[in-house]
């Protein structure tokens, strides 16, 4: 297997850590253990007697229960529970393609996305979205690049990092299309639930086709990323199934802490999500504002879905040195689009209570 150096992660591996205030996260505010377990009045007790032994490889029936509580037609059997969402990618892609296939992958995209696909031995082409067209939905674009061999299609809805959503009709006709080959339809869907209206708010792929595999977490929109719990969602139990014996040369089964806690906060995780999205909506006219001010450095389609946008910067300085510089002389950190091949943007994150705090010392530290 040959694979590129993961450009994203490698960003945050140096600096989130090093920066005060994150300006780029895709997750939104966290919670505390304690937050949690005063969900429920025995779940304390519940984590204080947990046996610290293996745990099912799908996951216990607990947590698959209240994931699949989460869609309409999805049962416990549906569920494959991981360690997180990037283990998702990286098996359900490595289970399900190699030599000779053919993929199309939505783009710009989180890198695995690409990178993954592309480790497997499969073609993969990309169906790009611009700037210049609003971050358009082009399904002819997308049909022009199916071929007799493409097994699969990864789309990211609400998405990183433009934080664009597809329409109802745009992706039922992608369904159609998906239905119409048998081609697999993977659907990242860890922003479901901060569409900044939730009219917006489209059903998991999952329960609309067969074929579909819907892939999401807690890191995102449950502000639950400590946890590393994700899961697949799929009502065709053959794909299920192969993606569940690579996942025994991975990671086996999850930990019994996360699971027993993300059980928990599933049960209520309307609320959860809701928390999230609420702090989003909240947040993005303080964006605004500072976007507006400064108009002449940043031009950005505004997102509609998701904590995070992806202004394109004026200028022909490095974008990725300017953010570097920015975390080390004023401790705010942003995301260079170059992690993303688009080296002329750069992400924001605004799901965190930090928000103003950030956008206060960036202001000042642009004069």
């Amino acid at each position: 297997m040959e694979i590129r150096p993961f450009a994203i992660e490698r960003f945050y591996e140096r600096w989130e850590f090093r920066a005060e205030l994150m300006l780029s996260s895709s997750d939104c505010e966290s919670l505390s253990v304690s937050d949690l377990l005063a969900l429920e009045p025995d779940a304390e007790e519940r984590l204080r007697v947990l046996d610290l032994g293996y745990t099912e490889v799908p996951g216990s029936l607990e947590l698959r229960t209240a994931v699949a509580g989460r869609y309409e037609r999805a049962q416990p059997q549906d569920v494959l529970t991981l360690a997180a969402a990037e283990e998702g990618i990286f098996i359900a892609y490595h289970a399900l393609l190699g030599p000779g296939d053919h993929a199309v992958v939505e783009a710009p995209a989180y890198g695995s996305a690409i990178d993954v696909a592309r480790s497997t031995g499969a073609e993969v082409s990309l169906w790009r979205r611009h700037h210049e067209d609003g971050w358009a939905y082009d399904l002819e674009e997308l049909e022009s690049l199916l071929r007799a061999d493409t097994r699969l299609i990864y789309v990211n809805s609400p998405h990183n990092p433009t934080g664009s959503q597809m329409s109802r009709a745009a992706f039922e006709r992608l369904v159609e299309i998906a239905r119409g080959r048998s081609i697999i339809l993977f659907s990242d869907e860890v922003y479901r639930g901060l569409e900044h209206d939730p009219a917006d708010r489209l059903p998991p792929a999952s329960d609309l086709y067969e074929r579909a595999i819907s892939l999401n977490s807690v890191s995102k929109a449950y502000g639950l990323p400590g946890l590393r719990i994700g899961w697949l969602a799929s009502r065709d139990p053959a794909l299920i199934d192969r993606v569940r014996e690579l996942k025994l040369y991975t990671t086996i089964c999850s930990s019994a802490p996360s699971e027993l806690l993300v059980a928990l906060a599933l049960r209520h995780g309307d609320a959860l999500v809701e928390r999230s999205r609420r702090l989003v909506v909240s947040n993005l006219p303080l964006l605004d504002a500072f976007l507006d001010r400064r108009h002449d450095l940043f031009d950005w389609v505004r997102p509609k879905a998701g904590p995070i946008g992806f202004p394109r910067v004026a200028g022909a300085f490095d974008v990725q040195a300017w953010c570097e510089e920015t975390a080390m002389n004023a401790g705010v950190l942003l995301l260079p689009g170059a992690v993303y091949e688009e080296p002329r943007h750069v992400r924001f994150g605004f799901g965190r209570a930090s928000l103003p705090q950030a956008l206060e010392r960036l202001d000042a530290h642009l004069g």
